[in-house]
């Protein structure tokens, strides 16, 4: 309204007086006279837009106290009838003058009720359930050599003290396993916020959930969502792609599946996680890294046309195939009602028929990309035939029997679901109905596809066993919605039949996957047959000669360095992403280290890498033989955001010391393996003196510790800490933490949250208020890893995490020659000794 105002105060003023365009644009003005005449009126235009303003700002003053007068006026007839309140406090909290989403939508029922997908007499029950709030989920993470003592200390401590207590006249309902999920590693609980905020041990358990969650040790996830990699069935030497994976909380069950045997620190499989938008990748990188894995890489490509990859086998190029494939692809959501509930007031059938497309292409491409006898699971939060059965029915119907519907019924007990429809109709957003694509207008061909109708032939409708779909109902087993299918590959898909030749060389048995066109849904109308055709001419010869071109191209590169794709070739937008350059044999930089720490000789030492080509290296990466090899041969075809996990971190006066690079907490469990030197065997006692004071004097810790220290150089060193079978009342669990040994002291080198979960499951607790004190002064980088910063933060998202001091902090007093650590990890754990309560005042364990 300002703008308006101000507008008709000048526009007279801007066409009168001398003012006249002239041929530029500008005014026609000229001389000393024209120069003077100018500046007056500026001076003139300047005081009419000061006034304007000043008029406008009062008229929207005035008007907003009106508005705030009849606010008045009408509050007590609202909070006589509950009615819609400005700012009125009501039984579910501040409602803020915004009236309150009513969980209707007639369009919705009238949809689901027409196909019949909820059991006859169960209606109320669904619609019921839908209106109730979502219970929250967690999951233990399950490859974690202390995932039994998280779950111990669950069971027998927090979950206890929720046994009899009461809110508000009310009993609190204890946390209960999910019964399908394995080991009892999945709880769910109704306690809302507002409740935790009531109560002194139910903050003291929502504390202790979100410090584990950030360690990595429990994901909060929706209980729907812990399905699809549960029916992937992964195993440790499975090559896995996630195609939609950010937020990552499917991803991190695919980790945990990979690292299985703690024992094996480089399994032979690997997870590659894409997702198409650069921010949310930022975020998946984030959840990843709390696993501290080698074998996840991250990249930033439209899943529809992923790019497929090649590897090195025995010198010789070949198409990555994956084991697995999970395709959780984007939907319209309307299973997810009870968490977003603008669904309600949103949801329209137009959704699902513009998402139709792009499922069937996402599909289409993993399929492509699996092996044969692999598995590929196709899951959405979405209710809607259109989403879920229509896609795999014609993903089925084209593949002429390559792939088939996995009967996984008995893969959970436990789990309530209903099986897949095999009939349906198509409805627009007018509420028009069609059974069938002949009944369609030609005018609604562009928004209604062939493909979302269920095949005519009753004998092709049988032969797809769409019954062995999935589908996840609210009110079965107080959840949100879902459809699951599992697919399994048994040959090629006919568009590939054709092998293509790779650099003169005779194609492998295997049949390589090729690309597919823009998917099953073109612009024009046509028949599914005619759909089919279009996927199986036309693709083979080129693509295979724009594939051997890539790899002439690819052995042009740098050796060993793996840089982003060039622009020309892929318009990605985001963040520009630095590079992955693996040490070479001859480099310098490692001899140092391996006489230092005296790794062995197994050690693989070429998985190493770098994030920067010039300059000193301040981190050493790993990533698995496999990523290895994925980056080295593929860096012209794909954008990776993140892979590999810190290792090593440079000390900035580090050439004082024997090596110039300290451990890294982040990768300690996967290079202790290979470590036989600057080990440090302490006692259960020694670590909580070492978690809980800032760096304690030789003299505080244990004799056989100190014997043990004694006699090692200054600089890094592993602390070790085996359980005694002797005593099985003390933590079960082995810890493996970095330190600093000084002049005559050691500190450790953990993170805020790994330092406070360790203490945990010792049995000591953080002290409420001090925690309250100290919530300030949370790592920046930590918020950073999860926002959508360049990749340099990313890479260090844990940098400031560990919250060490230099070890010349760290060497206070007599031991005072120490070697400062790099950048933000300076700023540390002063006074972490005041977070917990000291061993000296704990005698219970």
């Amino acid at each position: 309204m300002r703008r308006r105002l101000c507008d008709c105060f000048l526009l007279p003023l801007v066409h009168s007086g001398p003012y006249r365009p002239g041929r530029g644009g500008g005014a026609d003005l000229r001389g000393p006279r024209a120069a003077a005449r100018k500046c007056a009126q500026a001076e003139v235009a300047s005081r009419w837009w000061r006034a304007a303003c000043a008029t406008a700002w009062n008229m929207g003053r005035r008007s907003r106290g009106r508005r705030l007068q009849q606010q008045q006026q009408r509050r007590p007839e609202d909070s006589e009838d509950g009615a819609e309140g400005c700012g009125k406090r009501s039984d579910t909290g501040w409602e803020g003058g915004y009236p309150e989403i009513v969980k209707e939508n007639k369009l919705f029922e009238h949809y689901y009720q027409e196909l019949k997908i909820v059991p006859e007499g169960e209606w109320d029950q669904f619609m019921d359930a839908l209106r109730e709030p979502l219970p929250a989920t967690l999951r233990i993470t399950g490859y974690k050599s202390h995932a039994k003592e998280i779950l111990h200390c669950l069971k027998n401590k927090y979950f206890k003290e929720l046994e009899n207590l009461e809110v508000d006249g009310q009993k609190v309902e204890v946390p209960q396993p999910l019964s399908w999920y394995p080991e009892e590693l999945a709880w769910h609980t109704n306690l809302s916020r507002k409740i935790l905020r009531k109560s002194p041990q139910l903050e003291k358990f929502h504390q202790f959930l979100v410090s584990e969650t950030e360690s990595g040790n429990i994901s909060r996830q929706e209980a729907v969502s812990m399905i699809p990699p549960l029916l992937l069935n992964a195993q440790p030497h499975h090559k896995i792609l996630d195609m939609c994976a950010a937020p990552g909380s499917k991803t991190t069950q695919l980790i945990e599946m990979l690292h299985a045997d703690m024992n094996v620190p480089f399994p032979e499989g690997f997870v590659i996680a894409n997702d198409v938008d650069n921010k949310r990748c930022y975020l998946l990188v984030h959840q990843a890294k709390r696993l501290s894995s080698p074998c996840i890489m991250v990249v930033n490509h439209d899943a529809s046309s992923i790019p497929r990859l090649m590897i090195d086998v025995n010198g010789r190029k070949e198409v990555l195939f994956y084991d697995r494939i999970l395709c959780d692809v984007p939907c319209s959501g309307d299973g997810t009602m009870r968490k977003n509930i603008d669904v309600w007031k949103k949801w329209t059938t137009l959704n699902s028929l513009q998402l139709h497309g792009l499922q069937l292409r996402i599909a289409t491409r993993g399929a492509e990309q699996l092996v044969e006898g692999g598995r590929m699971v196709y899951s959405t939060c979405s209710l809607n035939p259109i989403e879920d059965e229509a896609v795999i029915a014609s993903l089925l119907e084209k593949s002429e029997g390559a792939l088939e519907l996995a009967d996984v019924s008995s893969e959970l007990p436990g789990l309530k679901w209903m099986p897949g429809l095999t009939q349906w109709k198509v409805m627009t957003k007018d509420g028009q109905w069609f059974a069938e694509w002949d009944e369609v207008p030609r005018s609604r061909h562009t928004q209604i596809r062939p493909t979302m109708f269920p095949p005519k032939d009753p004998e092709k409708l049988q032969a797809l066993r769409l019954e062995r779909c999935l589908r996840i109902l609210p009110h079965h087993q107080n959840t949100g919605g879902f459809f699951v299918a599992v697919l399994v590959k048994k040959s090629s898909m006919p568009w590939n039949k054709r092998p293509p030749k790779l650099q003169g060389e005779s194609a492998k048995p295997r049949d390589p996957v090729q690309s597919s066109p823009a998917g099953p849904t073109g612009e024009k109308a046509a028949s599914p047959s005619e759909l089919e055709r279009k996927l199986v001419t036309g693709i083979g010869d080129a693509e295979s000669a724009e594939r051997t071109e890539d790899l002439e191209k690819n052995g042009n590169k740098k050796d060993g360095v793996c840089g982003p794709p060039p622009s020309k070739k892929m318009k990605l937008f985001g963040f520009k992403e630095d590079p992955f350059v693996f040490i070479p044999e001859d480099d310098p930089l490692f001899p140092p280290i391996q006489k230092f720490y005296a790794l062995a000789p197994s050690f693989p030492r070429m998985n190493l890498l770098t994030r920067t080509t010039e300059g000193k290296k301040r981190q050493l990466y790993m990533v698995s033989k496999e990523l290895r090899n994925v980056l080295l041969n593929n860096s012209e075809r794909m954008k990776v955001i993140n892979t590999g996990i810190k290792v090593w971190c440079r000390n900035n006066s580090g050439e004082e010391f024997d090596c110039a690079f300290r451990l890294a907490q982040e990768g300690i469990y996967t290079l202790y393996p290979f470590i036989n030197s600057r080990i440090i065997n302490v006692s259960l006692e020694d670590v909580k003196i070492l978690l809980t004071q800032e760096n304690p004097f030789f003299r505080k810790l244990s004799n056989e510790t100190y014997s043990q220290a004694k006699d090692l150089a200054k600089g890094s060193v592993v602390l070790k800490y085996e359980p005694d079978p002797t005593k099985p009342d003390a933590l079960r669990c082995p810890i493996v933490l970095c330190g600093w040994r000084g002049k005559a002291s050691i500190r450790t080198f953990v993170p805020k949250n790994e330092r406070l979960h360790y203490l945990r499951m010792m049995g000591l607790e953080v002290l409420a208020e001090k925690r309250k004190e100290r919530t300030a002064v949370t790592d920046e980088s930590d918020e950073s890893a999860a926002s959508s910063g360049p990749p340099e933060d990313e890479v260090n998202a844990d940098q400031g995490a560990e919250q060490a001091a230099s070890p010349d902090a760290a060497n206070t007093g007599s031991d005072s020659a120490g070697a400062p650590l790099p950048g933000k990890e300076t700023q540390g754990d002063s006074g972490v000794d005041t977070l917990v309560s000291t061993t000296e005042s704990r005698t219970d364990l």
